[in-house]
């Protein structure tokens, strides 16, 4: 599919629209660290193609005399694509911009995640979510201006939750990009679905319109949003000399700005380095069993930024590769153990419910109220059927925003148990808002008063898995794992093939191991548990060696049970404002926590 002619360079859009000299950058250098020489190869590439050192751009202009806080994206800076580096740039600035009580315009283009990365690049699209929704509930103005091409993680976070939200003519716009599709299935995507004027006529964007008539209706829609006079013509400090004053080209190679916070070392691109430094976490209340974690969360408020995981690049162990492709392919057998025999296990007093009282039900989700160990809850999660999830589409999500409000209303403690290979991918996911919803899902559950709790329990493949991620606090089972793509899909965008799946999703870090070496989860639950007495009740190695799940469902449950009880209790009793703070700092420092060294 082809959309505008000739992509516009961001900066060029960003001339367009801003008044003329009013540009300042806030964006501080960001060094190439990466061991990976392909990869730091393209993003040498990158920089010289660009003058710019990272594929986002912030920074602060005036639109008709009003100061006005802007990110956006570089699609010729490897495809707009976020890692771990791009994502904490975003989150300062929208920090700054929150701080500053600055309204805030973003301007994506971008394919996504940046699957060299992998998973710790994936989980940025949490952590700036959290910040816009923090920005929005300080009762400050988000626009978005959705510019060729808009996809994947970006679509399914800050790209969709504008207060506002317009799209560039002839944009293509959709949650999955065509090529992974067409590696996937083996066909086109069906035409004239994911464009802007599409989802314009199904109400998923507000307004088709060129760059050019931005600034006149983004001064209207601010005159309106904004609710006092601060940052309008006659209020805004009058220009500094020297670098902030510059115009549209400073900060393009990387030059000095104003930083949201001090900035420690720089801020590296996404690769394999660990970081090091942080400050000890709060300490965890009585009684809670320890993290898991080696290392302390990182109490800073704008650290050092870590880059991908561990031992990526070409130089990835066989070992990792085989224990992952091992992982991926237990986590897919069909006599593994899903949400429903969770329940039939460990629940008490479950009491289903269907559908989002509004008319939609989605076979992909299971919804109920249940008591797991004692404590009342509420449980959501991908349902698996005959061994296999249904892709979750946009009722379910809606769905599943319906048992969220539900632990809201009564303070329950919510269970989200993330087991699937995909969300739907079709006409009708697209036109009912997949992207939105998985966009507001993540918003719902960042800002949720009550009580979380996240279980990887088997696959976790791309935003259907995410939408149900953010927690409190987080398990997963031996053999789970989490991916911004099914690793075919990955291995096509970075190889054209789905032949090195095994490869790509060791490299990107995905099987739990790697989870909780980046602070992503918290624990890890062996399967099929703890050995118990009698023949066959370890792990071994025999040929008849009960070694997943699968092998042994009733014990792998019943422990499960046990754990997630207490694990829903002690969230229940800790402090609200402790609880919500912790949150808070667990998605904050998402990718910029201190890693083991290896």
């Amino acid at each position: 599919m082809t959309g505008p002619s000739d992509r516009e360079p961001v900066l060029q859009l960003i001339e367009a629209v801003l008044d003329g000299g009013s540009w300042r950058t806030w964006d501080e250098p960001v060094p190439v660290t990466t061991r990976d020489p392909g990869y730091r190869a393209d993003l040498e590439r990158a920089r010289e193609r660009t003058g710019l050192d990272e594929s986002v751009i912030t920074g602060e202009g005036r639109i008709r005399g009003r100061r006005v806080a802007v990110v956006a994206c570089e699609f010729r800076f490897l495809a707009g694509s976020i890692g771990v580096a791009a994502g904490e740039r975003l989150v300062r600035a929208v920090e700054r911009a929150t701080a500053e009580r600055l309204p805030l315009l973003a301007a994506p283009a971008s394919g996504g995640t940046r699957m060299q990365e992998g998973t710790v690049a994936f989980v940025q699209m949490v952590k700036v979510t959290a910040a816009i929704a923090g920005h929005k509930a300080a009762g400050l103005p988000y626009l978005v201006y959705l510019r060729h091409p808009t996809t994947g993680g970006v679509l399914a976070s800050w790209g969709s939750l504008g207060h506002l939200t317009a799209a560039e003519p002839g944009a293509l716009i959709g949650f999955l990009g065509p090529r992974v599709h067409q590696a996937l299935y083996g066909e086109e995507f069906p035409p004239g679905v994911q464009t802007a004027e599409n989802l314009l006529a199904h109400g998923l964007v507000d307004a088709v319109l060129p760059a050019r008539e931005l600034p006149a209706v983004v001064a209207d829609a601010l005159d309106v949003l904004c609710d006092d006079t601060a940052g309008a013509a006659g209020t805004v400090p009058p220009p500094q000399s020297g670098p902030e004053a510059a115009g549209p080209a400073a900060g393009a190679d990387g030059g000095p700005g104003t930083p949201a916070a001090p900035s420690p070392a720089g801020v590296p691109d996404g690769g394999a380095a660990p970081v090091s430094g942080g400050t000890t976490p709060p300490a965890s209340p009585a009684g809670r069993e320890p993290r898991r974690d080696p290392a302390a969360a990182d109490g800073a408020p704008a650290p050092a930024v870590t880059e991908g995981p561990a031992g990526a690049g070409p130089g990835v162990p066989a070992t990792a590769v085989s224990a992952t492709a091992d992982s991926i392919r237990r986590s897919r057998r069909p006599g593994r153990p899903g949400v429903r025999a969770l329940l039939k296990a460990a629940g008490r007093q479950v009491t289903p419910l269907s559908g989002t009282g509004a008319g939609e039900h989605d076979p992909g989700l299971l919804l109920a109220i249940a008591r797991i160990g004692g404590t009342p809850c509420v449980v959501l999660g991908h349902d698996r059927h005959d061994g296999a999830s249904p892709p979750l589409g946009p009722g379910g999500l809606r769905e599943a925003r319906r048992g969220m409000r539900i632990a809201a209303e009564l303070g329950l403690p919510l269970l989200t148990v993330v087991d699937t290979a995909g969300a739907a991918l079709s006409r009708e996911a697209e036109e009912g808002g997949l992207a939105a919803e998985i966009a507001r899902s993540l918003a719902d559950l960042v800002t949720l008063p009550a009580p979380t709790l996240c279980l990887l329990l088997g696959q976790g493949a791309g935003g259907g898995a995410l939408a149900l991620l953010p927690a409190d606090r987080v398990l997963a089972a031996e053999h789970a794992w989490l991916s911004p793509l099914p690793p075919e899909g990955a291995s096509a965008i970075l190889h054209r093939t789905t032949e090195r799946a095994d490869e790509v999703a060791a490299q990107q870090g995905v099987r739990s191991a790697d989870l909780l070496a980046h602070g992503i989860v918290d624990r890890v639950v062996a399967e099929p548990g703890p050995p118990g007495p009698g023949p066959g009740s370890g792990s071994g190695s025999g040929p008849d060696a009960v070694t997943d799940a699968a092998d042994d469902s009733g014990r792998f449950l019943a422990h499960l049970g046990e754990v997630l009880g207490r694990e829903l209790a002690l969230l229940r009793a800790e402090r609200p404002e402790a609880r919500l703070a912790a949150r808070r700092l667990r998605h904050r420092t998402l990718g910029v926590r201190p890693l083991p060294p290896h």
